[in-house]
């Protein structure tokens, strides 16, 4: 079976290339500030953990993939699943458990897909979402296809022994699987260095993995390590992790305390937001512009989830129970 041609890549730096990832990242931003409001009113179920701080990570890997690139999530994926492009109307009905939704309202926060756009899933159990990437990297080399699985994961997860042992077949098997670790310092309530007591290049160099650690709040710099590490990794060139250095804002989950927390660290996370990075580059016309226009968005998207209809009782049950054979 011949390969299928992969979609061009984009520019890889300028203006407009800039501009782009910035949208993302305050589409990402402005999306997640919505959601605390949301949940506030009741109209989420369950929790919701944010990624506001993260947003570069999603912004500038996901700028570098195709449509036939598949990618995995985390409990914390609402930046990866608006990245890899989900309309916004079908995430904010999916959240709110609507029958619009992109899993009908079944899937919500933590388990939001988009087959379509090669989104598997969010993941709410930790490292579980590295093995369906490799699953989806494998298919793609077995098939031929010039495509690329991407595993998203926290430094939390390097707890995990699936994490070791994705990262042992997928170099065994030489998969086209990038693996990019949001490196924000926490599993879940504690300091990951009072968890683990490896790190992540250690762990990639006992596999012989190449491990490359960037800046993860500079979007320029991500889109362009992930633009390299993705291009090799297409050729053949076999896994990779990228390791990007982040913060987190927020607590685990939204309205997690974060009693532990040292204020200073929180200090620390707001002078190296990526938005402001980012926009340091561009003009204020600009920016104001795509403020303007990802607030329309916004708001169109959620006015229609929150008019869209519940799911049905048969429809809500189908897929759950088995139909009467007598």
């Amino acid at each position: 079976m011949g390969k299928t041609a992969p979609t061009i890549a984009k520019p890889v730096s300028n203006d407009v290339r800039l501009r782009r990832l910035y949208r993302t990242m305050l589409t990402i931003r402005r999306t997640e500030e919505a959601l605390v409001g949301l949940l506030a009113e009741g109209l989420i179920p369950g929790f919701i953990h944010l990624s506001i701080g993260q947003e570069a990570i999603a912004a500038g890997v996901m700028d570098v993939l195709t449509p036939a690139d598949t990618i995995t999530s985390t409990h914390r994926g609402h930046g990866h699943a608006i990245a890899k492009g989900i309309r916004l109307d079908k995430f904010f009905a999916e959240l709110l458990a609507k029958d619009a939704g992109a899993c009908r309202g079944r899937g919500g926060s933590m388990h939001v897909a988009d087959i379509a756009q090669g989104m598997l899933g969010a993941n709410g159990i930790v490292a579980a979402g590295i093995p369906i990437a490799l699953g989806s990297a494998l298919a793609h080399q077995t098939l031929e296809r010039d495509a690329v699985a991407v595993a998203f994961f926290g430094d939390g997860a390097m707890a995990e022994g699936l994490l070791h042992e994705c990262l042992n077949l997928a170099k065994l098997w030489n998969l086209p699987v990038l693996f990019v670790c949001e490196d924000n310092g926490w599993g879940e309530f504690l300091p990951t260095a009072q968890q683990i007591v490896f790190t992540l290049d250690r762990l990639a160099a006992a596999h012989g993995i190449p491990h490359v650690p960037i800046d993860g709040n500079d979007v320029a710099s991500v889109a362009q390590a992930a633009g390299e590490i993705v291009a090799n990794i297409r050729s053949g060139g076999g896994p990779a992790i990228l390791d990007c250095h982040t913060m987190r804002v927020g607590g685990h989950y939204e309205g997690d305390p974060q009693r532990g927390r040292d204020p200073g660290d929180l200090a620390k996370a707001a002078a190296r937001d990526p938005l402001t990075i980012a926009a340091k580059d561009l003009s204020n016309a600009a920016v104001a512009k795509i403020e303007t226009e990802v607030t329309a968005d916004i708001a169109a998207a959620i006015a229609f989830a929150r008019l869209a209809g519940e799911p049905g009782w048969d429809d809500a049950v189908a897929s759950v129970y088995a139909a009467d054979a007598a």
